[in-house]
């Protein structure tokens, strides 16, 4: 398995790979750390709210 050791710079793929994994975790973290939390909670209710339920099971019909 040494096939990968015979490309030029192969380690910049390494770098490259770690730095789009962190930065994203990073932009995740934040983008969830900002959001308010009436949005939260709005958005936590919307699947209970309402009369017409979309899933309903046969047997309550």
């Amino acid at each position: 398995m040494h096939s990968l050791e015979q490309i030029a710079h192969v380690e910049i793929f390494a770098t490259v790979g770690f730095l789009i994994f962190f930065i994203f975790f990073l932009w995740m973290g934040y983008s969830v750390y900002k959001t308010p939390k009436s949005f939260v909670e709005e958005m936590s209710k919307l699947p209970l709210e309402g009369e017409d339920d979309f899933y309903q099971d046969e047997d309550s019909k």
